[in-house]
């Protein structure tokens, strides 16, 4: 699903749609990360955090099928809402699982998974890509999840059963504390940022280098391969800083490797300080997480959960926004709403921190 979001302009092209009618498709994922984030704790406690994973990916991969065949936005936007909620299903329950299963070794844990992840996005992106310079519709490309899917069942779902024993009290409900909920605004500018960036960027060096569609969406590709690298070997460099400081250090990385990228017209320096950026964005859901989670300890499953409504209203809001303001003033600078939010969530980690021991003393 990684290639979804830089082919926003080829789904825009293919449909005719304005730029605000080809966002609402980013605002459906938000719809359903929502969705997803108030069924999490029910959803955990009923099944198991293991069991909501493998639900998750079911949910999502009917959707990706019925977005491949179904030909116009009011098909293509409700089938994107049904896979998004089994996406956030997936990622939120994931979290979980391995933060719970490694413990204080989570925050290496959670980011080389998003590692991994973003391995399968870059997949993705080269994918579309490559697809979008043939004859063959570049959606085509989104089949890819479906066969990746039948190998994780065939080779890991299907010999691992863990019991889950549901708590005879319920689900968790109840508040959260303030710190939480201001650290939840710092996710949504973090995410939001990352969002509008991955959805808009193939458009922006269209127009600023000038390049044809299917070149444009193939050298974004240096924005996950950024984040894929970022988040495999982020967790080894530094370890003698902190969650906050580790999470300062790399949205100051993003924010000024993205001002290259905005005022450059070269391809190619554009391509290299995107992967900077990527680099930058690498760890901020991990480590922004990380941060909901220490603040919402007594109630992780519904912490994670409301963590959902901050990803959902980023990913629904910010590329809609974003392209209404490239409908109005044009993709250059309507991208000046990223520094804006890169501001915003460095602002909220600097005045509220965790004080969270580094990773190098938690390992002695």
């Amino acid at each position: 699903m990684g290639g979804f979001g830089p082919a926003i302009p080829l789904l825009q092209a293919d449909q005719g749609t304005s730029g605000a009618i080809a966002g609402l498709h980013g605002t459906a994922l938000g719809v359903a990360s929502i969705i997803a984030g108030y069924l999490n704790a029910p959803f955990a406690h009923r099944f198991g955090r293991y069991k909501s994973i493998w639900l998750g990916l079911t949910i999502f991969n009917i959707g990706a099928m019925a977005f491949i065949v179904l030909p116009y936005a009011w098909q293509t936007i409700p089938a994107i809402l049904f896979a998004g909620v089994g996406l956030s299903m997936t990622v939120n329950n994931s979290l979980m699982y391995l933060s719970s299963h490694y413990e204080r070794h989570a925050p290496r844990a959670v980011s080389q998974a998003n590692g991994v992840n973003s391995a399968f996005v870059l997949l993705g992106n080269l994918i579309i890509g490559i697809i979008a310079g043939t004859q063959f519709s570049w959606r085509l490309g989104l089949l890819v999840c479906i066969p990746f899917a039948v190998i994780l069942y065939l080779t890991l779902g299907r010999h691992h059963n863990p019991e889950h024993i549901p708590d005879e009290e319920g689900h968790q409900r109840g508040s959260l504390p303030i710190k939480y909920w201001v650290s939840w605004l710092g996710l949504m500018f973090t995410i939001s940022a990352e969002f509008a960036i991955a959805f808009w960027s193939a458009a922006l060096l269209r127009e600023k280098a000038s390049l044809s569609a299917a070149l444009a969406t193939t050298l974004v590709l240096a924005f996950p391969f950024g984040m894929m690298v970022g988040r495999w070997f982020g967790t080894y460099l530094f370890p003698e800083l902190n969650i906050d400081a580790r999470l300062r250090l790399i949205i100051a990385l993003q924010g000024l490797s993205f001002m290259v990228f905005w005022v450059s017209s070269n391809p190619w320096i554009s391509f290299l300080t995107l992967f900077f950026v990527g680099l930058g964005t690498s760890m901020q859901f991990a480590l922004s997480t990380l941060r909901l989670l220490h603040f919402g300890k007594e109630k992780p499953d519904l912490a994670i959960g409301k963590s959902s409504y901050s990803a959902g209203i980023a990913i629904g809001l910010s590329p809609l926004l974003l392209g209404f303001l490239a409908d109005i003033f044009g993709i250059v600078q309507g991208f000046l709403l990223v520094p804006i939010l890169i501001i915003c969530a460095f602002v909220i980690v600097s005045v509220l921190p965790t004080h969270e021991k580094p990773i190098q003393e938690r390992r002695v």
